[in-house]
């Protein structure tokens, strides 16, 4: 006879939180709303994950692909992992046993003693919701052409636990207001290696200590910057860094690693760890197009993927396709790089921007401008040279791509088959927090 299911010893799915970067994407891309976090640590609901693993490629640092066996009914509660530093140890076999003795008696200890067969994954999330999950379609692989990233060459469990960067620039990149502000920001990494590839991002570690007088956790923050530098032929890198000044309410607030970033003067020095990220990568074969869909300083990979592209036209060497880029904000003033993305010629780069709180005008959001260029996209979207990324607030994620499902259902394609091969092919890359 079977030991009780409640004795039964799973294979827990869980988040290290010391490499752990807390960038999000895990909570995102999951299907049935298993992740979640608190201002400390992101976490792994056992009683709805249901082992798809659509979470384990994605994550930048590899925090995500952690496990412990454990009785189910002494499964680590989210309220446990909230208040890790670490993960806890490995159980032992006679650990194990006890615990299923304890839950389900003597037969339950024998049956856990032994090495299980198989991992038991928790039902399927109750709700049986089929609401549209936008997530589902984002590529955990790059394009095929895409350069190779190197990642983790610092951090909590690397050789180097951190590098040091020195500030060669900081300037604000938006328009004065009282409730944002937004930074470009140059590091400068001297004589350490640090290579980093467009759509990468890297984590910053604000000094000192939080509430509960821990060390503050690393930041992530895309970078601006080409392959070859902020500066080309320089070991530097550019990050854009918007720091909220109001909230909601009009109270005023500081968040710890933005504010200290937007703070730092020329010749401040940072502690770095990365670089990350292995999928959000632009392609590197002749004629690819590109098409860039960001709010606020979602801009940031956009950025940096565009001025390679620039480089590269300059320099004669390359015949890149169709450069196309979405980009919204609430108002013109509110937008990154605005000034110097009008300078850039037209034959080069298809710019559309979308405002959705200009004084007298109706509402446009990206994925209303993207409607507005469905015959250009259906193009693209058939085009296996093209790919599309698409990176700002979560909020974005849902419309952008149901935007481009309708483009494809207009265009008299078939979505399903369409969105399947955008995430086979490493063609649609959703960065969303």
């Amino acid at each position: 006879m079977n030991a009780p299911a409640e004795a039964a010893v799973i294979k827990q799915h869980l988040i290290d939180p010391e490499i752990c970067i807390r960038c999000n994407t895990c909570e995102s891309i999951c299907p049935v709303g298993a992740i979640t976090h608190d201002s400390r640590n992101y976490v792994v609901d056992v009683n709805k994950c249901n082992w798809c693993n659509d979470c384990i490629s994605p994550c930048p640092t590899g925090s995500i692909d952690n496990y412990r066996r454990v009785v189910k009914a002494k499964a680590y509660s989210l309220e446990e992992q909230l208040g890790w530093d670490v993960l806890p140890p490995e159980l032992s076999g006679a650990d194990i046993a006890a615990m299923a003795a304890e839950a389900g008696g003597d037969e339950a200890a024998t049956s856990a003693a032994a090495e299980p067969t198989a991992d038991e994954a928790p039902a399927v999330d109750p709700t049986g919701q089929t609401a549209f999950n936008s997530a589902q379609y984002g590529a955990s692989i790059p394009p095929w052409s895409a350069a190779h990233a190197y990642t983790n060459l610092y951090g909590p469990k690397a050789a180097e636990k951190t590098v040091t960067a020195t500030v060669t620039g900081n300037l604000r990149v938006t328009e004065v207001g009282k409730d944002y502000d937004t930074h470009h920001i140059v590091l400068d990494f001297g004589s350490m290696p640090f290579p980093v590839l467009e759509g990468q991002s890297i984590g910053i570690i604000p000094p000192g200590t939080d509430a509960n007088g821990k060390p503050h956790h690393a930041r992530q923050y895309s970078i601006a910057s080409p392959r070859n530098g902020e500066r080309p032929g320089h070991n530097n890198l550019s990050l854009t860094i918007k720091r909220v000044l109001e909230d909601h309410a009009g109270k005023p607030v500081r968040g710890v690693a933005s504010n200290y970033m937007c703070d730092l003067k020329v010749g401040d020095q940072v502690q770095v760890i990365g670089p990350f990220g292995t999928s959000f990568l632009m392609p590197n074969h002749p004629r690819s197009s590109i098409v860039m869909i960001c709010t606020g300083t979602g801009s940031a990979p956009m950025r940096a993927m565009t001025e390679w592209r620039r480089r590269l036209r300059a320099s004669g060497k390359f015949e890149g396709g169709k450069l196309m880029l979405f980009f919204g904000a609430r108002t013109q003033e509110e937008l990154p790089y605005f000034g110097p993305l009008q300078n850039l010629p037209k034959d080069f780069i298809d710019t559309t921007f979308a405002f959705s709180r200009t004084p007298g005008q109706p509402k446009k959001y990206v994925q209303d401008a993207m409607r507005e260029r469905a015959a250009d996209l259906a193009a693209l979207l058939q085009d296996p040279n093209a790919c599309f990324y698409v990176c700002g607030l979560k909020a974005m994620e849902e419309g952008v791509v149901l935007a481009l499902r309708d483009i494809a259902v207009g265009a008299g394609l078939n979505w399903d088959e369409v969105g399947t091969s955008l995430k086979r092919e490493g063609r649609l890359h959703l960065e969303t927090y």
